[in-house]
């Protein structure tokens, strides 16, 4: 009676060993997919890469297409009829849009590096705690987010105070500083820059300048080169401090030099009828012009992202939550 009634008990105490719980089924990993959503996920992805390129590829098909063949043929995916005019055209001796180029290339380097510099020195004391104005500084960047003394003070400011109109000066200066850049930079700088690492080298003698420089910013790289891809992009696709601040052709930046041409393309194809025998219209580019002109402003600007691409994904997961 007692060697049966132990028997069931011997048996619970045998599943309850560790053999006994390796014959259980495994758990499944949240994190992992199937094979088969792997790869619908994957096949989705390059469609949508495909559909993203497209317009890009149109875009480098028609400018070097012939104004005539693009007319009677319409937009193909290979070119009827291949031609470099637009470019011809566009780059032609003594051509503006020479100068443009060489104006924004200017303009956009020294704005990024300015941008990068006085960011940096704004972001970098709203870390320190021992900064005793550092609420009002932030405050007062905060309220330039929010608020901002309209078109008419700036033009004011641009032109009579700091007295930059009609100079290279007027092509980056009004935007190599943005409020929210320094609060993106001084959170990435709080949240990788460890306040042990600081006080260690404080307590060894470092001045601030010295800790910023020899410290700070070698672990900030990837936020400096987060800011510097976004100023450089907005300095390279300015198009408003040249239409208010500037009056002289040798200073127009690309974008205002293509406004003003397309403009002009527009008014001389608008008023055809009127200059016969002035301007041979069938010589002028009109839609490949268009997208050669496309295709040198987005140039420069979609070779320099894989340059920062790796700097760009972790400068843009700041914040994130770290293991």
């Amino acid at each position: 009676m007692s060697s049966s009634s132990a028997t069931p008990t011997r048996q619970r105490n045998l599943l309850a060993l560790p053999f006994g719980r390796a014959k259980a089924k495994p758990e499944r990993d949240m994190l992992s997919i199937s094979r088969s959503t792997n790869v619908v996920l994957n096949v989705a992805m390059v469609v949508l890469v495909l559909l993203t390129l497209a317009p890009f590829y149109i875009i480098i098909i028609t400018s070097v297409t012939s104004e005539a063949s693009l007319t009677e043929n319409g937009y193909r995916l290979w070119p009827e009829e291949f031609s470099l005019n637009a470019y011809t055209y566009l780059f032609r001796e003594g051509s503006i849009i020479i100068t443009a180029y060489r104006n924004t290339i200017i303009s956009t380097l020294l704005g990024t590096i300015l941008s990068v510099v006085l960011i940096t020195l704004y972001a970098y004391p709203l870390t320190r705690p021992n900064f005793r104005f550092s609420t009002f500084f932030t405050f007062f960047a905060f309220f330039t987010m929010l608020f901002n003394g309209g078109l008419v003070s700036y033009y004011m400011v641009m032109r009579q105070v700091l007295e930059i109109h009609n100079t290279m000066w007027a092509l980056f200066l009004p935007s190599s500083f943005s409020p929210f850049w320094v609060f993106v930079l001084r959170t990435y700088m709080k949240t990788n820059v460890p306040e042990e690492l600081i006080e260690a080298a404080r307590i060894d003698g470092a001045s601030e300048w010295r800790i910023l420089l020899q410290v700070v910013l070698p672990l900030s790289v990837p936020g400096l080169a987060t800011v510097a891809l976004f100023s450089a992009i907005g300095i390279w696709n300015n198009f408003f401090n040249v239409l208010l601040l500037v009056d002289r052709v040798e200073l127009y930046n690309l974008q205002y030099t293509i406004y003003s041409t397309l403009n002009n393309i527009r008014f001389l194809l608008e008023n055809a009828s009127r200059m016969q025998g002035v301007v041979n219209l069938a010589d002028l580019p009109s839609q490949t012009f268009r997208m050669a002109m496309a295709v040198v402003t987005i140039g420069p600007i979609i070779l320099a992202y894989p340059f920062f691409q790796r700097y760009f994904i972790r400068g843009l997961t700041i914040g994130a939550i770290k293991g």
